[in-house]
């Protein structure tokens, strides 16, 4: 029995009758230069399912796909091969039941915080009454009462994350596509991101993909823990289900005896595939 086999064994999935996200044997190819008829498959037949309400991290070495993956969940990327479903129906376009925050700042320098959070609102067509109702409270849960007024300058980097899930969560989103939000941030405001995220998903369950470079974190986030081969041609290699109990508070867990197996289980999986990784970075 493979390494895949004996792990997809040992996930026990809820019983749902239509998964959140289901990726349908995906393949993404692009163009691997200017020029050059030669593609680049970034993904190659790779099915995941997201159940709904289920937090989900993926893991795997640098350049393995995983941004391309978000991408095509958020209807930014349409896949060669393949399909993607969202609750049960095939997605064409932008996926409007996503929520989308990204690794890089994407706050509007010229916007207050309380500007910021009402964008998205305000392009729905929400009257500026209510965006700014629904904003205020937002910033609250988040946090920031009194900072409305501030300037994404005028904030630390983890008071502009917190405007930036305010912003994202506003909308509502069914799904939840997170993309190494907290890679740039110091350990110790990483650590209360990480608890504030798990509290407000906690509050209403949505499902989430949650892209990490950080086992740790991976592990101590999530229900479910998918690890990605090495690029080119990046498929899911392994999957476990982290059972560890909730609420939790990201640095308690840590210290958890079935955290440190888990984290030797799958970095087990995962070592191979950060080499070869690191080696092919090294030969481009």
């Amino acid at each position: 029995m493979g390494i895949m086999e004996k792990n997809m064994m040992t996930v026990a999935r809820p019983v749902e009758s239509v998964p959140a996200v289901a990726f349908n044997s995906v393949t993404c190819r692009f163009a691997s230069s200017k020029g050059s008829a030669k593609l680049y498959t970034a993904v190659e037949n790779t099915s995941i399912e997201v159940l709904d309400g289920e937090f989900v991290s993926v893991v795997g070495p640098t350049g393995c796909g995983k941004s391309t993956l978000l991408n095509v969940a958020a209807g930014l990327l349409f896949p060669t091969e393949g399909t993607v479903e969202i609750y049960g129906k095939p997605l064409h376009g932008v996926n409007s039941d996503a929520g989308y925050m990204f690794q890089a700042e994407s706050l509007m320098a010229w916007r207050s915080a309380l500007q910021n959070v009402m964008v998205g609102l305000e392009y729905r067509g929400v009257s500026s009454y209510d965006a700014r109702e629904q904003a205020m409270a937002w910033l609250k849960k988040v946090g920031l009462a009194g900072f409305e007024d501030r300037y994404p300058h005028q904030l630390s980097g983890g008071m502009r994350k917190r405007v930036s899930l305010a912003q994202m969560l506003v909308l509502d989103p069914k799904l939840v596509l997170l993309d190494e939000p907290f890679s740039a941030l110091d350990a110790q405001t990483r650590v209360l991101m990480e608890n504030e995220l798990l509290a407000l998903w906690a509050a209403n369950r949505k499902s989430v993909i949650f892209i990490t470079h950080d086992l740790e974190e991976a592990i101590s986030m999530s229900d479910r823990v998918v690890v990605l081969s090495a690029g080119p041609g990046t498929h899911p290699i392994a999957e476990f289900k982290i059972d560890l109990p909730r609420p939790r508070d990201v640095s308690e867990i840590r210290h958890d005896k079935r955290f440190a197996n888990l984290h030797r289980e799958i970095w087990d999986v995962m070592k191979e595939e950060v080499l070869k990784g690191y080696a092919q970075s090294k030969r481009g």
